[in-house]
């Protein structure tokens, strides 16, 4: 399959499909379904659900297009001892990391809250990074998989923009990845924080990646019929 050029900024996004996969962030219920501990601490969840039709569009092309995609979950062991007492202590909330939640204990592995919404759910083969910190590559074996697979750049979907969003393309930036971040598939609950978190991104050049759309990248990958080989 042949370079897929993608309308970005600072400038063009250009990957080989078969070196590069579509990560998605943290698409968990207890942050984006009505009734999750998201909103149970007064957020707006309605802001984070517009990345999802995007998101699941793209999804459907990845596949298409035969891209290795992988998710990933933020949350505990059921026993916390993955859990710092400094984050659990975090915030002073009345329910919070491990306790009784709405959907469960709130970020524990197994838990109903944990899980990837409906609308996203992984496809058989696909790996779940789970995932004790706010990176994807901090505790986990993600850059063990992209190396694995020869994956040298990032198409970035998931929440919120400004915690796991950024802290992972900074990883992924210090470890020799290109990130792609589409904007519209990421999502915050404060709107300020949104608009600041895909600003610092494009910085300067792109000082740690690319800034596009969903569309731009759904219309790149049309006109590149040719499938690659699935991923094993």
């Amino acid at each position: 399959m042949s370079m897929v050029s993608v309308a970005a900024e600072p400038y063009a996004f250009a990957f080989e499909p078969r070196n590069c996969a579509l990560v998605i962030i943290d698409m968990q219920r207890d942050f984006v379904d009505p009734g999750g501990f998201g909103e149970a601490l007064g957020n707006d969840v309605s802001l984070l659900r517009r990345a999802v039709p995007p998101t699941r569009r793209v999804l459907a092309a990845a596949r298409e297009a035969g891209m290795l995609v992988i998710h990933t979950r933020e949350g505990h062991r059921p026993d916390l001892s993955d859990l710092p007492p400094a984050k659990k202590a975090r915030g002073r909330l009345k329910a919070g990391i491990g306790d009784p939640g709405p959907m469960g204990r709130i970020l524990v592995r197994g838990e109903y809250g944990h899980d990837i919404i409906d609308e996203l759910k992984p496809a058989e083969g696909e790996p779940i990074i789970d995932k004790p910190g706010k990176g994807a590559f901090f505790a986990t074996d993600l850059d063990a998989m992209l190396k694995n697979r020869d994956i040298r750049q990032l198409i970035v979907c998931g929440v919120t923009t400004e915690v796991c969003v950024n802290t992972t393309v900074r990883e992924a930036n210090d470890r020799g990845y290109d990130c792609l971040v589409l904007e519209d598939c990421v999502a915050s609950y404060f709107p300020e924080f949104q608009r600041i978190g895909i600003a610092m991104i494009k910085a300067q050049g792109g000082i740690f990646g690319w800034v596009g759309t969903s569309e731009a990248l759904l219309e790149s990958l049309s006109q590149t019929p040719t499938q690659i080989a699935a991923v094993a």
